[in-house]
């Protein structure tokens, strides 16, 4: 897996809502109106990341979830980290 170059980063940060770049990571922090939401975003998340065998750094408090995606293998951000962010937009 290749590790994506700052201009397609760029280039995938404009189709995904909310994300950013933060400590050469795709960043996000989701929020809900509980934790029980909260809680089960993780759920389905979880389902779709085991899928993909590609996991992510997460943290969540109370109704909040921050989430950091790299792959570590590549040293950066690649195409996995992007179809990720996809995936867990649209469990929203």
């Amino acid at each position: 897996m290749m590790r994506l170059s700052e201009s397609d980063i760029d280039e995938e940060l404009k189709k995904l809502s909310g994300w950013n770049v933060k400590d050469d990571k795709l960043h996000k922090e989701f929020q809900f109106d509980n934790f029980n939401q909260a809680f089960g975003f993780m759920t389905r998340a979880a389902m779709e990341i085991e899928k993909m065998n590609h996991h992510p750094e997460w943290f969540n408090v109370y109704n909040r979830i921050t989430v950091d995606l790299t792959t570590h293998e590549a040293g950066g951000i690649t195409n996995n980290d992007v179809n990720l962010a996809k995936i867990l937009n649209s469990l929203l």
